[in-house]
């Protein structure tokens, strides 16, 4: 297919662009950074640019993956967010009404579920999350990305476009922004993160191919996209109280692995990503989990 990738000189572009064409897909890459992996230097936000590249270059799949992120927040004001995240996302859409688009892959966050009182830690138990909630985001990055998924519904209403709406959790290299507060090693943090809200880039990038080749069958639908958490339900209690106990039931082998390495659990943990979903319709589960990063412990230790 003939793919228009934006944010392709992004993190995740950069990770998804080289995946793509091994798969034999001509991709056209547009970011207003410039890269390698970038072909078209501009915003999704610049309508006669969108629309000339998708016309143009006879786009018949478009990945959306270019967005102002939460760390962009100190950096911009709320108009740029709306300019970007919203209206860029709107741009692409009627680029693909217009001419003729198969199917459409939205890059969307879990940071939109999470509300002021989860971020808090709700009373007594963690959030147990998952696509059937009702999000109120705190922050305009979390409103923006939300509409922009509203836009992805309405279209696929009016035009029957195919849409997947990906809710990726962390996958960024860059530290935790509690990191201050945190006396972790970003390894141990992103490790324990691997638990309960995080996934590697290349399996961010794996999940948007999946999503990709599913959309047509499944004409819309939107997807959490984590790491599978071992956690249940019923946890969420504990885990708020206690989270290495619970984590020691369910990894026997890991205080010890975690006291060799120095590293420690997190002492609470407030929200669960369950992407069942994901597997269950999409077919897709995350290669990397926290079981992984203790083979991995474990190896090391043993000096393999």
């Amino acid at each position: 297919m003939r793919i228009l990738l934006t944010g392709s000189s992004g993190w995740l572009g950069r990770a998804l662009a080289p995946r793509l064409r091994t798969l034999g897909h001509d991709v056209t890459g547009l970011d207003p950074v410039p890269s390698s992996e970038t072909r078209i230097v501009g915003s999704v936000a610049d309508r006669d640019l969108v629309m000339r590249a998708v016309e143009e270059n006879r786009i018949e799949a478009i990945i959306h993956s270019g967005a102002l992120h939460k760390p962009d927040i100190e950096h911009h004001r709320n108009e740029n967010f709306v300019e970007t995240n919203v209206r860029g996302t709107l741009n692409l859409l009627d680029a693909a009404a217009t001419f003729g688009v198969q199917r459409f892959i939205f890059t969307s966050t879990t940071s939109l579920m999470i509300t002021q009182a989860i971020r808090a830690g709700l009373p007594g138990r963690a959030a147990w999350l998952t696509e059937d909630m009702s999000p109120e985001p705190r922050n305009i990055y979390g409103v923006t990305k939300l509409a922009a998924e509203h836009l992805c519904r309405l279209y696929h209403i009016q035009f029957g476009l195919p849409v997947i709406v990906l809710r990726t959790a962390r996958f960024f290299p860059e530290a935790d922004d509690m990191a201050h507060v945190i006396e972790q090693s970003d390894a141990n943090t992103k490790a324990n993160e691997l638990l309960f809200r995080r996934l590697t880039v290349e399996d961010a990038a794996d999940a948007h191919i999946a999503a990709l080749e599913k959309a047509p069958q499944l004409g819309f639908d939107t997807f959490i996209i984590s790491a599978p958490t071992p956690f249940q339900p019923d946890d969420c209690a504990a885990l708020i109280a206690d989270a290495p106990s619970i984590v020691a039931r369910y990894f026997p082998d890991y205080p010890a692995l975690y006291l060799k390495k120095g590293w420690t659990m997190f002492s609470s943990i407030n929200r669960v990503y369950d992407a069942s979903r994901a597997r269950d319709r999409l077919d897709f589960v995350c290669k990397t989990s926290f079981a992984d990063v203790l083979a991995g412990l474990e190896a090391e230790e043993n000096g393999a």
